[in-house]
């Protein structure tokens, strides 16, 4: 009998076209064939969202979802994740956020809020004290995401309610649009955004006064206080809670690895201007930590002088820095931080954002587009200036801004005239700051990950930076030579493979990306340890189980992209990866055999040459349906 222990066990419908809200329970085949999620969120997403349903339509599903482990007081669980067929791809979209959202949703009693149809007018959701309501936000569009979290506060007379809200992008439908918590978490990727702002729906906001109940929470409590001495003992983890992801900068480019001028190399001149500590000694403002976070790497900065004067902004992560820096060349960090700060205010991805501009650059650069195209507007390297006007244009779509905010796969295909060559994208998903040349687990990882060029669903990190130790746990002391040579395809399949199916794992209890990746402190043992503890079901304490689990999980995102026309075709990196050597730094020379590993990729997860999952696969991991719904398309 599931217990359900962990959870709250109940699920919140949406209609914003009917303002019909219901409450289903929690369905016992989710938790336990999916445990929460993301896992759970594909398997809703498969059930109701087909192929012919338009991202921004009124049918698209917006889901909202936490895990059992959210809002325990085990370490990094203050994660949720947001789910929707994607209007910037057109396939499997998902982002993440940390901060108390999340755990707050828990609080109200509910693991997720599924939310469908179109409002007529801008409304907020409400869910006071377990109570949901659909409330008028007239007043609030046009606003902020600052602006817009202290007005709803400020009406519900509560400084503690938890908001997640749109800004101005999303309400432009700017396809990667974001969704931004308490003033700087960001559910950045893949246009989540854009998809509240389709439904006229503004914000959500929470307050909850429950708690969630554990199995047995002695035995969490020894869990928590071993994951608490485990972080104190591990240098990364350390260097992380000191500068933020910024302390990225300076190891990436040490390995050839910091994208710089649209991803044409991977080094960049002035990185020392923009790397962690001189963050950390020049604009840093105070730290800040997530829900039950011990880890503490959100970082306040603030520009104290000059041009940019008063900026103050959560972040950036190592992702803004690149994109807003050494992507478009900028070395200006009071330039990069205004940049971060508008975007969290407009809401929009940095990283989508980052890769448009240095694409329109590189345009420029190569004449193929003029001012007289943009009405005036020129983007060049190191301009950063101009970056910062485009960061308006994009948000507002005003002039060649309106363009940009459509994502650099759609740019490419109106342009045309060989612009296809610089748009630095995966199945529309633009490119984050990792390099295959130099880490070829990285390229496997954009091309096959469901959500597009993601960093975030299986990056291998053991290869890249040389954790050998690990590398011998997770794969064999025969194989850590080969896994271990960043520049080799060698074991990389089978590296992606398990890290996919473990990450699925972590993003379903749900758990933050720095407890296993890097630093690699925690992994799939102690989620078997973690979910016992929580939920009493002893089957999730079977780690081949979990590896079952996260592969279904893996199958189901991958049979939805399916079912919308992604195969093989579609598992691919720009040119300028696969053709076009590293030109400098110890990278020179390398270019990814994307082909070779895709082959083993696919052996290892028990899919056809094309990309598509086999019979066998799908029947093993209890998926009948699913397979009864490929076979007519394989």
């Amino acid at each position: 009998m599931f217990s359900y222990m962990g959870y709250a066990g109940k699920m919140l419908r949406v209609d914003l076209t009917t303002k019909k809200i219901w409450i289903q329970p929690l369905r016992k085949d989710l938790a336990r064939n999916y445990i929460g999620g993301t896992g759970m969120a594909s398997r809703i997403l498969w059930e109701e969202v087909k192929a012919d349903i338009d991202p921004l339509g009124p049918e698209n599903r917006l889901i909202v979802v936490t895990g059992p482990v959210t809002g325990t007081i085990w370490h990094t669980a203050g994660r949720a994740a947001l789910v929707a067929k994607s209007p910037l791809t057109g396939i499997w979209g998902e982002s993440h956020f940390g901060g108390f959202f999340g755990p707050e949703l828990k609080f109200s009693g509910y693991d997720a809020i599924i939310i469908q149809g179109r409002s007529e007018r801008p409304v907020y959701l409400c869910i006071y004290d377990g109570k949901p309501e659909i409330k008028k936000a007239d007043h609030l569009w046009g606003k902020n995401t600052y602006e817009t979290a202290d007005m709803i506060r400020e009406e519900l007379d509560d400084r503690e309610v938890k908001i997640a809200a749109i800004g101005q992008a999303g309400e432009n439908l700017v396809r990667y649009a974001a969704v931004i918590n308490d003033y700087g978490n960001a559910a950045g990727r893949t246009g989540m955004g854009a998809v509240m702002g389709s439904k006229k729906l503004k914000a959500i906001a929470v307050r909850g006064f429950g708690s969630v109940k554990v199995a047995d929470m002695d035995k969490l409590l020894d869990l928590a206080y071993d994951a608490r001495e485990r972080i104190l003992k591990c240098d990364q983890a350390m260097e992380l809670r000191n500068y933020g992801t910024p302390m990225l900068v300076g190891a990436k480019q040490a390995i050839g690895e910091l994208p710089t001028k649209n991803h044409y190399t991977g080094i960049f001149g002035e990185y020392e201007e923009i790397d962690g500590p001189t963050i950390r000694r020049r604009y840093w403002a105070g730290t800040k930590a997530c829900f039950s976070c011990f880890l503490a790497c959100k970082k306040n900065n603030v520009v104290r002088a000059g041009e940019f004067e008063g900026t103050f902004t959560a972040g950036p992560e190592y992702e803004g820095v690149y994109a807003f820096g050494s992507n478009l060349m900028i070395s200006n960090m009071p330039a990069i931080l205004r940049m971060n700060y508008l975007s969290n205010a407009y809401g929009m991805d940095v990283i989508s954002l980052g890769v448009v501009m240095g694409f329109l650059a590189e345009l420029f650069e190569n004449k193929i587009i003029d001012e007289k195209e943009t009405g005036g507007f020129k983007l060049e390297w190191g301009d950063y200036r101009t970056a910062v006007e485009a960061v308006e244009m994009v948000a507002f779509r005003r002039g060649i801004g309106d363009l940009m905010a459509e994502g650099v796969r759609e740019m490419a295909k109106r342009i045309g005239r060989g612009s296809e060559k610089y748009a630095m994208h995966v199945k529309g998903l633009e490119i984050s700051g990792q390099d295959g040349r130099t880490h070829r687990s990285a390229g496997l990882t954009h091309a096959t990950a469901a959500r597009g060029a993601d960093h975030m669903r299986s990056l291998v990190t053991v290869d890249q930076l040389g954790y050998r130790d690990v590398a011998a746990k997770r794969f064999g002391e025969d194989k850590v030579e080969r896994v271990c040579n960043g520049y080799s395809e060698d074991f990389k399949a089978l590296a992606v493979k398990m890290h996919e199916d473990a990450y699925a794992i972590r993003d379903s209890l749900i758990v933050c990306w720095y407890s296993v990746g890097w630093p690699p402190v925690f992994w799939m043992d102690d989620f078997a340890k973690i979910l016992v503890a929580v939920t009493g079901e002893e089957e999730f304490g079977d780690v081949r189980e979990l590896f079952k689990i996260g592969e279904r999980i893996n199958n189901v995102k991958r049979a939805f992209n399916v079912r919308h026309g992604i195969t093989r075709k579609d598992d691919v990196l720009p040119d300028r990866f696969t053709k076009e050597p590293m030109p400098d730094g110890p990278g020179r020379g390398q270019v990814v055999n994307l082909d070779r590993m895709l082959d083993e990729y696919y052996e290892l997860r028990g899919w056809d040459r094309n990309g598509i999952p086999g019979k066998d696969k799908l029947l093993e991991l209890d998926l009948a349906d699913v397979e009864e719904e490929i076979s007519r398309i394989r």
